[in-house]
């Protein structure tokens, strides 16, 4: 099954989204605005844009209203991502050179805040206060969650409970605020934009432990970067949580640890051991009980085609593999 088939109704609603993506990065600026269209055309799965789009439709759908949330949320998504390769060094996104690989961090950092601002400003046309708090503390939240990853680097002492937290904020917390907010663009009741809000929240909380997953089991061409990159900047996952629990493993990370300058060379050894493990297993368990609380949640909305799209998503997001 094909991500895209799950929601194919929605293409035509997509390419407007896809139309005004384009035109709210326009710069003035021609660095800044090379910078902005090159991470756009860089592509991605527009996940945000479709639980706004899929979760609009249990109300008023309105794509003139809708639109400028789900624009909106994939801009602030685009934002962090410029700002996470500056952060992680990343040369490559979707096998592609980074803003920061084709010019520095310095121009990386602003065309994240340039994306960031073009977001609040075209979310503007939402006249709901309560719109606006939930993605003002969702954009607090997911830079606590970088913060906190930047913090954590090559930390051993970590324990599920900190994992969990980091991946709420730095991931599960914007779709849920998707989904949520696709709500109230569409004057959803009040009870289904709470099942929603908790489905986008249990598939943010899968959908990155199966990112985190892949990044061990999945090739450099799947990935378009390197496998086992996380590890590499020092980043520790689910498996690898998992993986230290056996104290051999956990010495010889600490070991690798001592130097934060690690090479693709040196990581090969703890991929293979994490994959012969039953780290990958048990993180394929874990994300599967969020995914079976997100199907829990769609069982009590109205059986309309939208409740259907997001169980097929639901079921793709955990047999993706890539």
């Amino acid at each position: 099954m094909k991500l895209a088939k799950t929601y194919s109704y929605l293409k035509s609603d997509l390419g407007v989204i896809e139309k005004d993506l384009e035109k709210i990065i326009q710069a003035d600026h021609s660095i800044l605005n090379e910078a902005s269209t090159q991470l756009l055309k860089a592509g991605g799965k527009r996940l945000r844009p479709v639980f706004v789009l899929i979760s609009a439709q249990f109300g008023q759908y309105d794509l003139s209203k809708v639109k400028h949330v789900a624009v909106a949320l994939e801009l602030i998504h685009m934002a962090s991502l410029v700002h996470d390769d500056v952060i992680d060094n990343s040369e490559l996104r979707r096998g592609k050179p980074t803003v920061k690989a084709k010019w520095d961090n310095r121009i990386a950092m602003y065309t994240g805040d340039y994306i960031f601002a073009r977001a609040l400003e075209y979310l503007a046309e939402i006249n709901d206060p309560r719109a606006h708090q939930i993605l003002s503390k969702t954009m607090v939240d997911l830079t606590i969650g970088e913060i906190t990853q930047i913090r954590d680097k090559f930390n051993t002492r970590q324990s599920l409970r900190d994992y969990l937290r980091r991946i709420k904020r730095k991931t599960a917390l914007l779709i849920t605020s998707s989904t949520q907010l696709g709500a109230i663009a569409a004057s959803v009741p009040i009870e289904q934009e709470k099942h929603l809000k908790r489905y986008g929240y249990y598939i943010g909380m899968s959908y990155q432990i199966i990112d985190d997953i892949l990044d061990f089991t999945a090739s450099e061409k799947q990935l378009g970067k390197p496998a086992g990159s996380d590890l590499m900047q020092g980043n520790i996952t689910l498996p690898v949580l998992i993986a230290m629990k056996d104290p051999n493993f956990y010495q010889q990370l600490q070991e690798l640890f001592t130097n934060k300058s690690i090479t693709q060379d040196e990581i090969k050894p703890f991929i293979e051991q994490i994959k012969q493990s039953d780290a990958i297993e048990q993180s394929f368990e874990i994300s599967n009980q969020y995914l079976q609380k997100a199907f829990h949640a769609l069982d009590k909305l109205p059986n309309v085609k939208a409740k259907q799209t997001l169980k097929d998503i639901a079921t793709y997001i955990g047999q993706r593999k890539a």
